[in-house]
């Protein structure tokens, strides 16, 4: 995994959320939950298995609408801050985070309803290997993100400390292909990229935002998206 020792430090683990989700970052938070809870849909009583979970953010919101859920990452001080926030919310009762490898899931085929992957697969060595597992332990439906090769993210990329892999909706393909599963919806956000947001305040990322989405809902606007939300069925 890139930058796996970065993201194992306790500071970055403490500091995770504040950095990347503070300030016009808010804006990237609620549109990633948006798009989880638009794809799996009432999650009420499903079983979801979240891979490389970090500090919670989506397997809290899950459990807080009902579902079954397991966390999964390979960080244990991630995992430390994730519990930490499901007892805040009162819902250490209703999740379940375990420090695992995501390329050895540690459950049977067909086990979840749902297997849920986000900020992960940029930072994997070995994508198909990940998938394949996400498949093989989900019953209905496996959804992931990716950043987009021919996109602003490629203007910082070299700059993240833990790298970032980038891909062309040619290798999307292949690798669902390669995992048997078949592409059910498909959603491309984000022409400015998330770096830029991060570092504005939330009332000008507002601005920004209105412009974002306004060339996002144009003829281009998919081909310029720096990232992707995939939703794949079994």
């Amino acid at each position: 995994m890139k930058g796996q020792e970065w993201y194992q430090a306790d500071d970055v683990a403490q500091e995770y959320e504040a950095k990347r989700f503070s300030r016009g970052g808010q804006l990237i938070d609620r549109r990633e939950k948006e798009a989880v809870l638009d794809a799996i849909g009432p999650v009420d009583g499903k079983s979801v298995l979240e891979v490389a979970c970090g500090t919670g953010r989506f397997t809290v919101m899950l459990a807080d609408r009902g579902a079954d859920v397991v966390g999964l990452d390979i960080s244990g001080p991630m995992l430390q801050q994730g519990r930490e926030k499901a007892r805040s919310a009162d819902l250490a009762g209703s999740v379940e985070f375990m420090r695992g490898d995501a390329a050895r899931l540690p459950f049977p085929d067909d086990h979840f309803d749902a297997v849920v992957a986000m900020r992960f697969f940029h930072l994997a060595d070995t994508p198909a290997a990940f998938l394949a597992e996400m498949r093989r332990v989900s019953k209905e439906q496996v959804f992931f993100d990716t950043f987009n090769r021919f996109s602003t993210r490629s203007l910082y990329n070299w700059a993240l400390p833990m790298g970032s892999r980038l891909y062309s909706r040619w290798e999307v393909d292949r690798l669902l292909d390669g995992a048997d599963l078949e592409l059910a919806g498909d959603e491309h956000d984000f022409v400015l990229p998330y770096g830029f947001y991060r570092k504005i305040p939330g009332s000008l990322a507002a601005g920004f935002r209105s412009i974002d989405t306004a060339i996002g809902a144009s003829p281009v606007g998919d081909s310029l998206a720096s990232v992707s939300y995939w939703d794949a069925r079994v």
